[in-house]
């Protein structure tokens, strides 16, 4: 039963992550390795929308590593259970809730034995900054843990960026690229050089805006046309000030039309929008209120359309809906 519901609401996630964003491009989707334990380690950038769009588009038995503070309502620990969540308590949890961690690792190994895939976010926090900030050691515990239990396995590290045109804006690109997977061949005491070479391999996958005139730099990207989500156009207009594919700038005026035929939606974000403090969970909260109310707002249209005298109307309104939805794109950031 449990198999059934996640695959529906993955299911379900993707068709409704294929409406949230204009485009989802996948690169190096052939460097997933098959049959053997993969920790897939990734950046972080976007809250709830990095997991979903990996565990929606990798084809993989994938479990996920994330902050414990998330699970303290029973209620949704019992939902992030149902979509492979598993809890990881940091030092600013406190000290005592550390040793928790051991019960997680112990699902992480079991996960792993069966050639199952654990994701973690190794940055630790996430953050719209566009460039790969210092990884925690958590995915090398997990790799020599693994090994130390079941010494007749042999994980591999797969690095994985996620990189947004706008991250809080639906509507946009996001691009995620899969690096060459990197075999976990050094004893324990050498792990430092795990995380040295995965770090690297990341550093050359994600969108790099350098720190010294961080806004500047950005900015000048925007006026440009180009595209967020790709490291190469970045690096290149950042190096050589040249744009190979400038991205089209758009009016917005689907995106208007499309708030006004999708309005109790819209009127929920209004209401939503000023109490949530940490910008991160922007997109987060759209794409959650699009996927829980908008089959309610579009069962109700049909509704009308079938059994009222504004069937006429309430027919438009969706079908309007339906194309703002196909055709929405907005600028970057």
């Amino acid at each position: 039963m449990i198999y059934l519901l996640n695959s529906f609401l993955i299911l379900m996630t993707k068709i409704a992550l294929r409406g949230y964003f204009r485009k989802i491009i996948i690169e190096g989707k052939s460097n997933i390795p098959k049959n053997c334990p993969i920790i897939l380690v990734a950046n972080h950038q976007n809250a709830l929308i990095d997991p979903l769009l990996l565990g929606t588009h990798t084809s993989l038995n994938a479990h996920f590593l994330t902050r414990a503070s998330v699970f303290k309502n029973p209620i949704v620990a019992k939902f992030l259970g149902w979509i492979r969540m598993l809890p990881v308590y940091r030092v600013r949890d406190g000290f005592a809730t550390i040793q928790q961690n051991q019960k997680t690792f112990e699902q992480t190994f079991e996960v792993l034995r069966e050639n199952g895939t654990v994701i973690i976010f190794a940055e630790g926090s996430h953050s719209l900054i566009r460039k790969l900030r210092p990884l925690s050691k958590g995915f090398t515990r997990i790799a020599f843990g693994l090994k130390e239990k079941y010494p007749e396995k042999n994980p591999v590290i797969l690095p994985v960026a996620l990189d947004y045109s706008a991250h809080r804006r639906s509507g946009s690109r996001v691009r995620i690229t899969f690096g060459r997977p990197i075999q976990v061949d050094m004893p324990a005491p050498q792990s430092g050089q795990l995380t040295k070479a995965v770090e690297t391999a990341l550093s050359k996958l994600v969108v790099t805006i350098p720190s010294m005139d961080y806004e500047e730099k950005l900015e000048s990207l925007i006026d440009h046309n180009v595209d967020l989500s790709s490291r190469a156009d970045v690096t290149l207009f950042l190096t050589e000030g040249k744009v190979p594919n400038p991205i089209k700038q758009s009016s917005g005026l689907v995106n208007k039309l499309m708030k006004i035929f999708h309005l109790p939606l819209f009127l929920l974000w209004i209401w939503k929008s000023p109490s949530i403090q940490d910008k991160v969970f922007d997109s987060t909260f759209k794409f959650l209120i699009g996927f829980v109310f908008a089959p309610i707002w579009y069962l109700l249209l049909i509704v009308l359309g079938l059994s009222t005298s504004i069937g006429s109307w309430a027919v438009s309104i969706l079908l309007l809906a339906w194309i703002t939805v196909w055709f929405n794109k907005n600028p970057q950031e």
